[in-house]
């Protein structure tokens, strides 16, 4: 197990007993607000024994700790913001004291508190504070391990010039004491070295998993936006999170995230530009939505299957291999709508009249019909409701010589739909391919929850009113 995966645990742990501990401190503190005993209930030892307490003292903590999950505060174990902890903890608390009363509206004990209000007004006090204190010391704890260097982050320079060594001393002697532990300087061509010992920039990747990294800074002394957005599509393929010193602001680097202020001025250009929480709901809301939407879409799956099978002779699904997230390969699927052996000359773009589409097949992409078996690709996580459409490598070469730009939407999952589609639509050629990728650039920088329900409600009319071609 991982240090980042046993601070994890830690910290799930942790909230897991301080939110039982709080109900139980909540139960004795209503048992004598509310004078309990005068309901035949003799002493607090049997009122918080009863079998419904002790079950809910149990597992409503899981429930909390959904909501914890949801709010990202387990997505980076260490390196945490002190106000940042503090504001998600509280936040947390609320939600939960709201489920809580919910729940309770539902028995004859929750009538009781309906009535008493200030009531909630403890609860939220207790699942704020003791989860709190708890998280307070595990991230205390974090923090000096950090400063003795018992916790280290292993972190690869891209640049090997004095500028890049200058950068590697500023952050292993940043007041902020983040962690780094500088395994290694790349060489970027036409840079001068200041060190012989340079990695080849040819073998950044290779040397990136031999040695155990977790975190790349870019320190160049100069790259343009093309180098970069280049280099970029290479180390997406890493599990890995990557950083640029913003020493000149350009398209790529224009936006810093909050946490980044507190030590080097980094920017983050491996993961889009919205919080944790938003991350999370987002996910959970695709794994919802495809799982419930592919339960009420069973006729129409039946039923179009049945369609496709008729219309002409080959597979009902159509597999093909994609490019999604961090540069991941993964098979899209789609009810097939051309005769088989479509591009038995290679790969081409479809159009409005194209002959290898079948008649059936030209329905189904006139409602969109064909796109509905991504949904299984969504529960699975290789893609999202909404997000830039995903395409071929094949065709990917060719945007990026036009787009450069185009490698930034591998921070994202692709989506079954996205703000290209409802705005362009479908593309028959490069071109079209480039002005459709500008709009899902925009989506990027614009991400939310709230647009992602825009794009949906958008997609709905567009499928309803047959505009899918």
């Amino acid at each position: 197990m991982t240090a980042e995966a046993k601070q994890r645990l830690k910290y799930v742990v942790s909230d897991y007993i301080t939110s039982g501990i709080a109900l139980l401190v909540f139960n004795i503190f209503r048992y004598y607000t509310l004078d309990l005993s005068r309901l035949g209930l003799r002493g607090v030892e049997n009122y918080i024994f009863q079998r419904q307490l002790i079950a809910e003292t149990w597992l409503l903590p899981i429930i909390m700790l959904g909501v914890y999950w949801l709010s990202g505060y387990y997505n980076h174990p260490f390196n945490k913001s002190r106000l940042q902890e503090l504001v998600t903890t509280m936040a947390s608390a609320i939600i939960n004291t709201l489920l809580f009363f919910l729940i309770f509206l539902t028995n004859d004990m929750g009538k009781l508190l309906t009535t008493n209000f200030y009531l909630l007004v403890v609860l939220g006090s207790l699942l704020f504070l003791l989860p709190y204190s708890g998280r307070w010391m595990l991230t205390s704890m974090s923090i000096r391990k950090i400063k003795r260097h018992q916790i280290s982050f292993k972190t690869l320079i891209i640049g090997n010039s004095a500028s890049a060594h200058h950068t590697a001393d500023s952050l292993r002697n940043s007041v902020a004491l983040m962690g780094y532990d500088v395994v290694g300087f790349v060489d970027i061509p036409g840079e001068t070295k200041y060190d012989t010992k340079g990695i080849s920039f040819i073998d950044i990747e290779k040397k990136a998993v031999e040695l155990g990294v977790s975190q790349i800074i870019i320190s160049p002394d100069s790259f343009d936006d093309v180098r970069l957005l280049d280099l970029l599509s290479r180390l997406y393929t890493l599990p890995v999170s990557v950083k640029i010193a913003p020493a000149t602001f350009s398209y790529v680097t224009y936006g810093i995230h909050l946490n980044d202020i507190y030590g080097e001025p980094l920017v983050e250009l491996s993961s889009p530009r919205i919080s944790e929480s938003t991350k999370n709901i987002k996910r959970t809301i695709d794994v919802l939505f495809s799982g419930v939407t592919m339960i009420l879409l069973s006729p129409v799956y039946a039923l179009t299957a049945l369609a496709v099978r008729i219309s002409s002779p080959g597979p009902i699904i159509y597999r093909q291999t994609r490019i999604g997230l961090r540069r991941k390969p993964f098979e899209i699927l789609k009810f097939r709508t051309m005769h088989v052996n479509a591009e038995v000359n290679g790969p081409a773009l479809s159009s409005a009249q194209d002959p290898r589409v079948t008649k059936v097949g030209a329905f189904l992409r006139k409602y969109r019909l064909d796109e509905i078996p991504q949904f299984w690709n969504v529960f699975k996580g290789e893609m999202s409701i909404v997000g830039p459409r995903p395409e071929r490598e094949y065709f990917i070469r060719q945007i990026v010589k036009e787009a450069p730009y185009y490698n930034m939407i591998h921070q994202v999952r692709p989506g079954i739909t996205s703000w290209g589609m409802v705005k362009f639509g479908y593309a028959s050629n490069i071109p079209d391919m480039v002005r459709r990728a500008q709009f899902d650039l925009v989506y990027l920088q614009n991400m939310s929850i709230l647009v992602d329900c825009k794009i949906i409600i958008y997609t709905i009319k567009t499928v309803l009113s047959g505009l899918g071609v």
